[in-house]
């Protein structure tokens, strides 16, 4: 998939930052005689032009609303936010211009062809027909084929991408995609993959959340993590990856699993498994080597190695108190 713009995009941010988030806040009254909500607390974050970023966090952690105050549907209770280089505050109609939302709902018409959904969307962004991307943007996300059916005819793959060509009618710099896999099959997961990858390389910057922490690992760039409206991690994914604590080394011993395990082994944490022994434990205090001189100094005689890196899945719920 290519983009119509092709990275033509004017006014690049000249801080390399697409969008920036200082001190946003945002609290949510609740029912009479019960306490407020803060959806946001003191929420500070840069997402840098041309990646794909991850925007991960369980639900209720306050990612929607970020998304929906970027998009202009919720007002922030403090706070600043510039995308693109434009104030939300100060030119809301410019900033809402530089974004393009795909939502997890499917909220198309289903009575219109996807032409007619693309033709009305870029009238109501006020797109002259000269200027209209209309074909090009159908063959981009692969539904040229169905440009004159009925949308409640297209399978939901096809509605899916639908969402984003509806998105990029503006062709704007920026694309969220909330949880755009959400409900889809393997082989349709894939498929949209491909079509962020392609959007990405053609110089759009891709925010991405989703509740597939494998999404993230194979896609994203950057990943910031949120719990309860506050950011509890925002780096790159191999910093994360790096940073997790836990690991684990597994150790083939010639005669099997000993019945008593050494002092020394026990101390280490070393437990029972198939055909020897496994080992937890911090890379930040222990190493491998280490745990290997342990074994071989307990007079057992290791015949393989393995070791368990750790994924994205653990690290978030490292971060998050384990709550998928």
């Amino acid at each position: 998939m290519q983009n119509p713009r092709q990275n033509n995009f004017i006014n690049m941010p000249g801080n390399g930052i697409a969008i920036a988030a200082r001190g946003v806040a945002k609290t949510y009254s609740g029912p009479r005689g019960s306490a407020p909500k803060q959806a946001l607390k003191d929420f500070n974050l840069d997402i840098p032009v041309g990646t794909v970023f991850g925007l991960l966090g369980p639900n209720g952690a306050g990612k929607s609303t970020f998304i929906n105050i970027m998009a202009g549907t919720v007002i922030k209770s403090a706070g600043k936010v510039r995308v693109w280089e434009t104030d939300i505050d100060e030119n809301p109609r410019q900033a809402r211009a530089n974004i393009g939302i795909v939502p997890q709902e499917l909220n198309i018409d289903a009575y219109f062809t996807p032409r007619e959904t693309l033709e009305m969307q870029a009238g109501l962004f006020g797109v002259p027909s000269s200027e209209r991307r209309t074909d090009e943007i159908l063959e981009a996300v692969g539904l040229t084929e169905q440009a004159h059916s009925y949308a409640r005819r297209l399978s939901g793959g096809m509605r899916r991408r639908l969402l984003v060509a509806k998105a990029m009618v503006h062709s704007p710099p920026i694309l969220v995609l909330d949880e755009p896999t959400a409900g889809v099959d393997v082989a349709l997961r894939q498929r949209l993959w491909d079509n962020i990858r392609s959007l990405n390389k053609a110089g759009v910057t891709i925010v991405l959340t989703t509740h597939y922490l494998e999404e993230a690992e194979a896609l994203c760039d950057d990943i910031a993590i949120l719990n309860h409206g506050q950011l509890v991690a925002n780096k790159s994914k191999a910093a994360l990856m790096a940073g997790a604590r836990a690991k684990e080394v597994r150790l083939t011993l010639v005669g099997g699993t000993p019945d008593d395990l050494p002092a020394a082994l026990a101390v280490l944490g070393a437990r029972p498994a198939e055909g020897g022994i496994a080992v937890r434990y911090d890379p930040s205090a222990s190493s491998v080597g280490a745990i290997i001189s342990a074994v071989t100094a307990a007079g057992l005689e290791i015949s393989d190695v393995t070791t368990d890196e750790p994924d994205l899945e653990e690290v978030f719920l490292e971060m998050t108190g384990g709550t998928v």
